[in-house]
């Protein structure tokens, strides 16, 4: 009955005008109620919260009245404390995904290796080993690869018209800041062997300019990617009637397709750059050796990003955003 509604209107027995709009959402705002049985036995009702045609939901907590005839509490969303460093999670069999067990990590691992290898660097950030691996360049990729991470979360709940602008964008530049400073590092290896070779031209390039302009001038063509993509054709929630006969799906709709696979695109492209030149460069000596694990890195990364896209067009509502998740959390492991 769904479609029915764009053209339904009529008046309740309030006297209030009812009627929906083009994508079948109720003109008209609601007030929350709370239902309460006095020591008699009476119910009356409580006005606690007003939800306003094109406002936020606001609810007063404190105006809430919980019945304590059945022993009626506030209702805790989280069935367990979060884990502290040095666990990780194990979710409880027959329990709610949100319910886990902390338990400790094995010997030798670490809960969060990016914020370890971090701190590392901070401490001894003028020892020679971390300024020989370009020091701020390798600041700004462990940065990037947390963010990678953080930025899922932007794809989880119910879609709002700023999550659905900030998802993409934050997604395609952060990720082009991560595989920039990969290029980068690739072609300083690159470039610092060949300097080593007697009356080589190529000292002139070795050292931080040349990755720093690696660097600004790969994530900025990102940057305009997205801006225009932004500018032009912006995502915008949207409310799916036709997935699922019996569900209305809430969704954010990308815009511009073409755009969202302008920004893949060059994503791939910066990938596909990367590990070229780490493969021709994987046989260097074993003081430049750094090029075989960004070999591999890469190779990861094509990988999960090549099989991403034919899964993404076969998949509907919900399971895209899985797909596009698990893509992230997999190319940035």
């Amino acid at each position: 009955l769904h479609h029915f509604l764009s053209s339904v209107s009529f008046n309740n027995s309030a006297g209030d005008y009812i009627s929906f709009d083009e994508n079948r959402r109720l003109l008209v705002g609601m007030d929350i109620i709370n239902w309460i049985i006095s020591s008699n036995l009476s119910l009356h009702r409580k006005k606690i919260g007003r939800m306003a045609l094109g406002e936020a939901l606001t609810i007063s907590k404190d105006a809430i009245v919980w019945h304590s005839w059945f022993n009626q509490v506030q209702p805790i969303s989280i069935c367990t404390k979060n884990c502290q460093p040095g666990t990780s999670k194990k979710v409880k069999e027959g329990k709610p995904f949100c319910c886990y067990d902390c338990i400790l990590c094995p010997d030798g691992k670490i809960s969060e290796k990016e914020a370890l290898v971090l701190g590392i660097f901070l401490k001894h950030h003028n020892s020679p080993i971390v300024v020989a691996n370009n020091r701020n360049l390798s600041y700004t990729l462990l940065v990037s690869l947390l963010l990678c991470f953080l930025c899922m979360f932007l794809f989880l709940g119910r879609p709002e018209q700023v999550t659905c602008l900030i998802r993409q964008t934050a997604f395609g530049i952060i990720f082009s800041v991560v595989v920039s400073c990969v290029l980068a590092k690739t072609i300083t290896v690159v470039l610092a062997f060949l300097a080593t070779k007697p009356g080589s031209k190529m000292r002139r390039w070795v050292g931080s300019r040349l990755a720093n302009s690696v660097l600004f001038s790969c994530s900025l063509i990102q940057a305009c990617i997205c801006i225009s993509w932004m500018w032009t054709s912006p995502p915008f929630v949207e409310t799916d009637t036709h997935s699922v006969s019996e569900q209305i799906i809430l969704q954010c709709n990308e815009g511009s397709v073409i755009m969202f696979y302008c920004v893949l695109g060059y994503l791939g492209f910066l990938a596909i750059i990367s590990f070229s030149v780490a493969f021709l460069a994987r046989k260097l000596p074993d003081t430049f050796n750094e090029a075989k694990f960004i070999t591999f890195s890469m190779l990861v990364f094509c990988s999960v990003w090549l099989s991403f896209v034919p899964t993404y067009l076969s998949t509907k509502g919900k399971y895209m955003v899985a797909v596009e998740i698990f893509s992230i959390f997999a190319s940035s492991a």
